[in-house]
């Protein structure tokens, strides 16, 4: 098997840069062969995937056999590892994520180079860059970070085990979500670099383009939330976002892709920020590569990280030669990216788009700042100073509110200059229903003077209602306009209206979600938790909340034994609902596991930790937290996955009716 996995991987390397070289050739002779050289170069691409595809295959095959001649299946399976997680095996350690990070992007690939005869030449220097990043992981598997490696000496009995941490369902699903995100960048990257080269004419790279980013930032922000609510099942911390170095890796490229998508409809309406939007590009994908490297160079210190190693240094000196190169052409054809139009009033979209996207970046240097400090505090005084969530939050929470602002505001407001009359059309009565919940939210008890993190909840709470009241009423506008000519109601016309600008009002739903996952995370600040040892029929109250320990037990199966605790939970004298916080101690790796025992409802998450045993009484410790509004958050991301869908899906076509040509009477007597 690790024959046929090597081998693979070695003609997988070959293959790449046969397409890298031969189409590079291609695109510099331009002369009579070239077509044949640049359609060799391409179905080497194609052949590309199928070779990584097949190493992955074995890989996986190898799992499943219980192969751990592999040195990979060794360290990360075992025989009792149930089967998803024997499949999940492909991207659980370094070796195999990075085959399956080489996979997804071959994948990409191959999609692209079907789909060439969009626009040949584009597509060919695309097409190349893509070749060359595709190099850089296949050196790092057949040189640094081998997947087949063979173990030395005896045959050994069984495996290490899969890390416990990775033993969720969502971990299935989770690393692919994310990979998805970075690899899929590649694609943007390489285009916009193409144009960038080629001095390519206008803005149809950016309309080609346009729904790879749109799928792979909406597969980021999937891969993001979902290692956000692993982090809420599994960690049993209670959070669900604790600011660790790895999280910050994957925010940082969602941070700057969702800028490139704003600030991209000004230069498609009317070509500005050409410059600035080829740079976003470029640090979306080196953010994406970066966030790779700190995965994997042990620079930082997270749970969510593999194990240090020397790797680190090929990253380094890729993102060198990224960057290397990206300055040079951007240097030699900066004068292709020069603005058609400039900025003509502060109050106009341009300008909300412009502050939105400084807004973005502002998060995302603090982020960049705030993770590498440690790093390099070491550097320049040997000492590691880490910063913690204070000092993300500090900077982070306004900018948010702020952003919140301007998804209120931006969308409304007309290209070019916006009017006080077309202000006060769209704003009255959104801002007096945003005003009109903080009044009522003080009335019912939420006291921002008493604390900061109360005072930015109700912010929070206050311009979410106002971007939805905008939303709301834009869909409510543009229906009633249908509905008079057409006669349909009010629902089957705002649907019509969507499908004729499917970007803009897909947009607004995006926008929709965003503002229900900021509410979920308002209701933090009202965060409450506890935490007892508990034995037989003892009581803890937590909020509204009796906790009564019915009962604590062990059991034991082939691959973890563990313990867990039954908790009858009773609100108003009445029992609702009955909880099994349950804590793990897998086998094969010899690691403790979580998980955690969560009632959620929209209000609030009653979420139960078995903290362990006290060793002198035998008797449970278990660790309450009452969690308000966690639901919107999960519920969120669902609207946002939907907006993202519709925003993809193609204008429906308008349908023009010919009037039929008049017939004019012939005068009276006329002969």
């Amino acid at each position: 098997m690790s024959q046929i996995g090597s081998f693979a991987l070695l003609l997988a390397l070959a293959l790449s840069g046969y397409c890298f070289l031969a189409g590079l050739m291609a695109l510099v002779r331009d002369g009579p062969g070239s077509a044949r050289l640049a359609e060799t170069a391409r179905r080497a691409g194609i052949a590309t995937f199928a070779v990584v595809f097949l190493a992955a295959v074995v890989l996986v095959v190898a799992a499943f056999q219980n192969d751990f001649s592999i040195a990979y299946i060794f360290h990360h399976s075992n025989r009792d590892l149930p089967a998803p997680y024997k499949f999940a095996t492909l991207w659980s350690g370094q070796e195999g994520s990075l085959l399956f990070w080489s996979l997804l992007l071959a994948a990409y690939g191959l999609v692209l180079r079907l789909r060439y005869k969009t626009d040949t030449r584009l597509f060919a220097y695309a097409s190349v860059i893509i070749a060359a990043v595709q190099i850089f992981f296949l050196l790092l598997l057949n040189f640094a970070a081998h997947p087949f490696a063979v173990m030395q000496g005896s045959l050994p009995a069984d495996g290490n085990g899969l890390n416990p941490l990775l033993q969720y369902p969502e971990m299935v699903i989770h690393p692919p979500m994310l990979y998805l995100g970075y690899v899929g960048f590649t694609v943007p990257f390489a285009f916009a670099l193409a144009a960038l080269i080629m001095r390519y004419p206008g803005e149809k790279w950016i309309h080609i383009t346009r729904r790879w980013t749109m799928v792979t930032w909406g597969f980021l922000t999937c891969g993001v939330f979902l290692g956000a609510h692993w982090a809420y099942s599994v960690l049993g911390w209670g959070g669900y976002w604790g600011w660790d170095p790895v999280e910050n890796a994957s925010l940082m490229p969602w941070l700057t892709g969702t800028a490139f998508l704003h600030s991209v409809m000004m230069q498609e309406k009317r070509g500005m920020l050409k410059t600035w939007n080829m740079w976003l590009i470029f640090s979306t994908f080196m953010l994406s590569i970066f966030g790779t490297f700190l995965t994997r160079s042990g620079v930082v210190s997270s749970v969510h990280a593999f194990a240090q190693s020397s790797i680190g240094d090929w990253f380094v000196g890729f993102l060198a030669l990224i960057f290397a190169t990206c300055v040079y052409f951007y240097v030699k054809n900066r004068s292709h990216l020069r603005s058609e139009h400039k900025l003509e009033s502060l109050v106009s979209r341009e300008s909300s788009f412009l502050f939105n996207n400084l807004l973005l970046l502002v998060a995302c240097f603090t982020v960049l700042w705030g993770t590498l400090f440690p790093v390099l505090s070491e550097w320049v005084q040997g000492t590691k100073v880490t910063v913690g969530p204070p000092f993300f939050n500090r900077v982070n929470i306004p900018v948010a509110l702020l952003l919140l602002l301007l998804t209120a505001v931006g969308p409304l407001l007309a290209w070019r200059k916006t009017s006080v009359e077309s202000l006060k059309r769209n704003f009255l009565w959104p801002t007096i229903g945003a005003l009109g919940t903080g009044v009522l939210l003080v009335v019912l008890g939420i006291r921002p003077w008493n604390d900061a993190s109360y005072f930015y909840s109700l912010m929070t709470i206050m311009l979410s209602v106002l971007v939805a009241l905008t939303v709301i009423s834009e869909f409510v506008r543009g229906g009633r306009v249908i509905a008079r000519h057409t006669g349909q109601n009010l629902f089957a016309s705002m649907v019509q209206l969507a499908h004729r600008n499917t970007r803009r009002y897909g947009g607004y739903i995006v926008h929709f979600g965003v503002i229900v996952i900021m509410i979920g995370f308002a209701g933090s600040a009202f965060n409450q938790d506890k935490e007892k040892e508990m034995g037989f029929g003892d009581k803890m109250t937590i909020g509204p909340y009796t906790l009564v320990c019915q009962s604590y037990t062990q059991d034991d199966n082939p691959n973890y034994g563990s313990e867990w605790a039954v908790m009858n939970v009773f609100k108003g004298g009445k029992q609702i609902a009955t909880l099994n916080p349950e804590r793990r101690f897998y086998k094969a790796s010899q690691q403790t596991s979580t998980i955690v025992a969560n009632r959620s409802t929209p209000l609030e998450d009653l979420y139960l930790v078995y903290e362990g045993q006290n060793q002198d009484t035998g008797r449970p410790i278990i660790k309450a937290h009452l969690n308000p509004l966690v639901m919107w958050i999960w519920v969120g991301v669902w609207i946002i996955i939907a907006g993202t869908v519709v925003a993809m899906i193609p204008n429906a076509v308008t349908v023009r009716v010919v009037a039929p040509a008049r017939i004019h009477a012939a005068p009276v007597g006329a002969d």
